[in-house]
């Protein structure tokens, strides 16, 4: 769905696009396995390094932050709802409603932990593979209710059964949560100015800054960690939030400045929560 989105933008835009399915390690990992860094990328960005296509789309918060030498993001041309989205078998439930004891399933300790933090009653419990196997988990009545990306739902046109969108203050999203990463070989110029047009200035400003966060905290993108920046004209907002896995250690701040001062204020937020949090 996402790599069908930037092939419609290429056409639309006059140029010839294929789709060429990967299957990652992240798509056939074994249930109990948890994810490490890169699992949904590296398959891809090798196919890309051998030639075997030419640009890759991938989810920005799953985009590895120490980025193949011979690869560069040369668009952002999307970004989703950045929040995440609790579901249920029923609906119509909300994270203040859903009955103690709850199990709840999501791969993501980020997750994890805001979710203990705010409902320190529920049961948390691994759970990953795909949208519709995640839906389908929830269905059979291996988990009460789940915790996902909202874009992940929406792009599926899946949006409908979503209880409540998380606002960022409870649940602090992924750095670059919502947002597509096109990456190509950083020798290949002509598909590069291609795919630069296709670049949204504020939507790179913002993944760049929350992955700024990121980076600070020695963290990889499984760390707990949320960041959410938005942009008005010369000026930016940040949420910034950190956790530990048992939830028992939280916080969330939001900084604001000048797109100049984006840099330093990302970095040193970042080196704060290490400071303040137990992100592990």
């Amino acid at each position: 769905m996402q790599s069908e989105l930037v092939a419609r933008l290429l056409r639309d835009a006059g140029h010839e696009a294929v789709l060429v399915p990967i299957v990652t390690e992240g798509d056939v990992r074994p249930v109990d396995m948890s994810p490490g860094e890169g699992v949904f990328v590296a398959a891809i960005a090798r196919a890309l390094l051998e030639g075997a296509i030419d640009a890759a789309v991938h989810s920005a918060k799953d985009v590895p932050l120490d980025e193949e030498p011979d690869l560069v993001i040369a668009c952002y041309p999307e970004r989703a709802d950045p929040r995440d989205a609790l579901i249920t078998r029923d609906g119509r439930a909300s994270l203040a409603t859903v009955d103690r004891g709850a199990t709840v399933g999501t791969d993501s300790p980020r997750r994890t932990g805001f979710l203990r933090a705010a409902r320190p009653d529920l049961r948390v419990v691994p759970l990953h593979g795909n949208v519709d196997t995640r839906l389908m988990r929830l269905d059979e009545g291996k988990v009460d209710a789940l915790v996902i990306a909202a874009a992940g739902m929406d792009r599926l046109g899946r949006g409908e059964r979503i209880d409540e969108r998380l606002e960022p203050g409870l649940v602090a999203p992924a750095p670059g949560q919502g947002a597509l990463a096109v990456q190509a070989r950083r020798s290949d110029h002509r598909l590069l100015d291609v795919l630069r047009a296709l670049d949204l200035p504020d939507i790179r400003f913002a993944v760049e800054t929350e992955r700024l966060v990121l980076h600070s905290t020695g963290g990889t993108c499984r760390a707990p960690v949320g960041a959410l920046a938005t942009v008005a004209s010369d000026t930016f907002s940040l949420l910034v939030g950190g956790v530990n896995s048992d939830g028992s250690d939280r916080q969330i701040r939001v900084i604001q400045g000048r797109r100049e001062e984006a840099h330093d204020l990302a970095t040193e937020a970042g080196h704060r929560l290490v400071a303040e949090v137990a992100l592990r």
